[in-house]
């Protein structure tokens, strides 16, 4: 154990968020995504949810602050995803500013996820519940 990092940050992924530049995007997935269809690089959390994942990540992971929408959610068709408020919250507290989710379609959202520098897989049983993260930068 570390001080200060979140438990569920394996070595694994801290070297993965480590390595990632600017711009490099992490996704964050539910148990009924293709992750290991899609994933350069698979980071596997069963039992953990999405949201405890994206909140792990998010301690420690800057969000670019060049683009208007560093986090892309999945979108669901005709509703928003009852997840988008906890992602929202999420956001705000780790950036301290208020954050749009970037709707992206199912199957835009699969093609995006093929780009990325990595994929955790939880076990986050809840329905469209996958985000994407664009790293940024550390300032001064």
């Amino acid at each position: 154990m570390l001080k200060t990092i979140n438990p569920l940050l394996t070595g694994e992924l801290l070297a993965i968020l480590s390595d990632m530049g600017h711009g490099d995007e992490i996704v964050i997935t539910d148990a009924n995504f293709p992750a290991a269809a899609v994933a350069q690089r698979l980071i596997r959390m069963p039992g953990i949810t999405a949201t405890d994942a994206l909140e792990a990540v998010l301690s420690v992971l800057p969000l670019d602050d060049f683009v208007e929408q560093p986090a892309a959610a999945m979108d669901a068709p005709g509703e928003r995803p009852a997840i988008y408020p906890e992602f929202e919250a999420a956001l705000l507290a780790a950036e301290g500013r208020p954050l749009v989710l970037e709707p992206v379609d199912r199957f835009a959202f699969y093609d995006r996820t093929k780009t990325a520098y990595a994929v955790i897989a939880t076990g986050e049983r809840r329905l469209y519940a996958n985000i994407i993260l664009k790293k940024g930068v550390l300032r001064t």
